[in-house]
């Protein structure tokens, strides 16, 4: 599964390009150096993730609230359902992982008696959000959940809604200069730490805690991404002293991600290991590794995505993907805008967990995520 945040990152950025949650615009460019003295030692450059990260925060700051924080009394689910509140769903485009999250709203807004009475995607087109934001306005919605195009656009796209006293939910990303309590109630995205440090330590243990890593990370100022990327690398650093980050690289655009693969396995041919800051740019690093024959360097990413479990289930280079819970990101989404309607205040900023996803729990692994069977072109190659 492509990350839904990623696919609106790389949209902010004006790449047009597939991605999950929006934020900042792109800068360009990315570090490339090495490091051959210390233990666990890493390249300078990587601007986007050189910091220690040690929790997920939100893109203004915010402390992450559990989306398991979110409960209901008896006495506010009878208010629910007499208040015959209704809904609309405007998704910046349709995936595997929106599916999920979709999924996860609709259940949980039947479950508190709130009626969905609008959905629709976007397919990445501004001026089709906002086209979509009046088409569902005029059915008078009490809440909108959904995800932004683009902060920008969607300023203007989501005002319709916010004159009318539409309480809004986001996931991931919110429009400029929107603030929290007076035009939206609530963000909810992933455990950005959790991805990032589940991911150090599914390849460090691979690994059996040495050798030589190389990064291959998303070089833009984009809060999901770099908070992902930089867990990673903390979590690396600290708890497996013995293994050596030698190459990073920046990209921009997730398809030159085979290019910059190639090049560090070049540079180090010795390399162990690899991380991908998510599935399509991992994906190109796979391209990497088979046009040179190499199977010996493993490969760790991040998010649900059918082509990497079908390498890992058949042994490929893939050990381990990390992935978010996106149908609950869908549930804590109908519970944030259900506490705007009871007059609770929502979390500014509220986080579904992660899991980890190796050869040994792919079934379990689909279902924890996006509550679904394992789609047949990974469950023919199960054993």
């Amino acid at each position: 599964m492509k990350s839904t945040i990623v696919r609106c990152a790389v949209a902010a950025a004006g790449l047009g390009l597939a991605l999950t949650a929006c934020s900042t615009g792109a800068s360009s460019g990315g570090g490339n150096s090495s490091s051959s003295s210390g233990a666990a030692s890493a390249p300078a450059g990587s601007s986007v993730i050189d910091r220690v990260l040690t929790a997920t925060t939100g893109p203004n700051g915010e402390t992450p609230t559990p989306l398991t924080d979110l409960t209901f009394s008896d006495d506010d689910l009878a208010k629910l359902k007499a208040g015959h509140y209704t809904a609309a769903q405007l998704w910046h485009t349709s995936s595997q992982l929106v599916s999920a999250v979709q999924n996860g709203a609709e259940a949980e807004f039947a479950r508190l008696g709130i009626n969905v009475v609008a959905t629709a995607n976007a397919n990445m087109d501004a001026g089709t959000q906002a086209n979509q934001v009046q088409t569902a306005m005029a059915k008078k919605p009490s809440v909108i959940i959904g995800l932004p195009v683009d902060p920008t656009s969607s300023a203007a796209a989501f005002q319709p809604a916010v004159d009318a006293g539409t309480r809004l939910v986001f996931m991931s990303n919110v429009p400029a200069g929107y603030t929290y309590g007076k035009q939206y109630s609530s963000i909810v995205t992933d455990d950005l730490y959790a991805m990032g440090k589940r991911a150090a330590e599914a390849l460090g243990t691979a690994l059996g805690g040495k050798g030589e890593v190389g990064i291959v990370f998303y070089n833009a100022q984009y809060y999901v991404t770099n908070q992902r990327d930089a867990a990673f690398r903390t979590t690396l650093m600290k708890e497996f002293p013995g293994i050596k980050i030698v190459a990073e690289q920046g990209f921009s655009d997730p398809n030159n991600a085979t290019g910059i693969a190639s090049a560090m396995l070049t540079q180090h041919p010795n390399l162990a290991g690899i991380y991908a800051s998510w599935a399509q740019p991992g994906e190109g690093v796979l391209s990497a590794l088979r046009t040179v024959g190499n199977t010996t360097t493993k490969v760790v990413t991040l998010d649900l995505d059918d082509p990497i479990i079908v390498d890992m289930a058949t042994g490929g280079s893939t050990v381990a993907v990390v992935a978010d819970e996106a149908w609950d990101v869908g549930k804590g989404m109908a519970d944030a805008a259900a506490y705007s309607l009871l007059g609770k205040q929502a979390p500014a900023f509220a986080v579904a967990g992660a899991l980890t996803i190796t050869k040994d729990n792919i079934t379990e692994g689909y279902q924890q995520s996006l509550h679904s069977d394992v789609p047949a072109t990974v469950r023919q190659v199960l054993k």
